[in-house]
């Protein structure tokens, strides 16, 4: 039986693995949100990597959040994953996500199960089973775990955020906000709203999503521009990662749009920033 020290460290991450090392990890990789959440909370990543919707060759900085620029290596994204250069930066921890059923987003399963048997891995769920709130804490505990203090300012910081947001959007009268993902100029991903945890998130403050119609895609309905016009938002959030095609005026001139980043690093910083500027743009919007 190993004998094991109290210098051990342990964490019980989403997929019920006991992740463990011999010290405080101190060397991080992440996913990008993450890795920026997590430098939110203090804890500064040696490096970083992207999915297979990302730039290999530099990361989103939709994603980035508070990341300095410098200083964090970025190590490609997908199957443009570089293992051997992610490994020779000596990482002690790597944090990745699952949206769900335990299965390693933003890397290739072989390269997962390799990155594992040399490295301590960490999965965060951060599927539709999880509220916006647990997947904030979760990431918290893990912050927590590895030695970041806890931050009464930013927790009464968005606390402040969601109580504007609420007041905002409780008039008589609700502006129609849509959230969707521009295609290109014949199609949109328009976002339904409760398969993302930030929109539902929104809902439950009072925000009036518009639900598109049911039919194929668990997250999106893809539809052409006339169909999404026909909704008659009054505000659109509109997706901003590097991957989805720009907005222009597919749905006609003066809609008012609001950036909007379905893989916001999950922190208390970055969601009172984007409750704050969603509870602004209502205001604008407001009959």
């Amino acid at each position: 039986m190993a004998h094991h020290t109290s210098q051990d460290w342990e964490f019980t991450d989403d997929r019920d693995h006991l992740v463990r090392a011999p010290h405080r990890p101190a060397r991080l990789v992440a996913y990008l949100p993450t890795a920026a959440a997590l430098h939110d909370h203090g804890i500064r990543p040696v490096g970083a990597f992207g999915s297979a919707h990302d730039d290999p060759a530099a990361p989103d900085p939709a994603k980035s959040g508070s990341l300095p620029p410098d200083g964090v290596a970025y190590f490609g994204a997908g199957s443009a994953l570089d293992l051997e250069a992610l490994l020779a930066a000596g990482p002690d921890l790597v944090v990745a996500l699952t949206y769900g059923g335990g299965q390693v987003y933003g890397i290739d399963p072989e390269a997962a199960k390799h990155l594992e048997e040399r490295v301590p891995l960490a999965v965060l769920d951060v599927g539709r089973g999880r509220g916006l709130a647990g997947i904030r804490g979760r990431l918290t505990a893990l912050a927590r775990g590895l030695g970041a203090p806890e931050q009464p300012d930013a927790l009464a910081g968005l606390e402040a955020a969601e109580r504007r947001l609420r007041e905002v959007a409780a008039g008589a009268v609700r502006p129609r906000v849509l959230a969707l993902s521009p295609a290109g100029p014949d199609a949109v991903h328009l976002a339904r709203p409760y398969a993302w945890p930030d929109l539902a998130a929104l809902a439950g403050l009072g925000v009036g999503l518009v639900d598109p119609a049911a039919g194929q895609g668990a997250n999106w309905s893809t539809t052409g521009w006339a169909e999404a016009a026909a909704l008659e938002p009054d505000l659109v959030l509109t997706d901003v990662r590097s991957n989805a095609a720009r907005l222009g005026d597919a749905l006609g001139p003066g809609i008012r749009t609001l950036p909007w980043n379905p893989e916001l690093p999950p922190s208390a910083q970055e969601h009172a920033r984007f409750y704050t500027a969603l509870a602004d743009a209502l205001e604008d919007v407001r009959p």
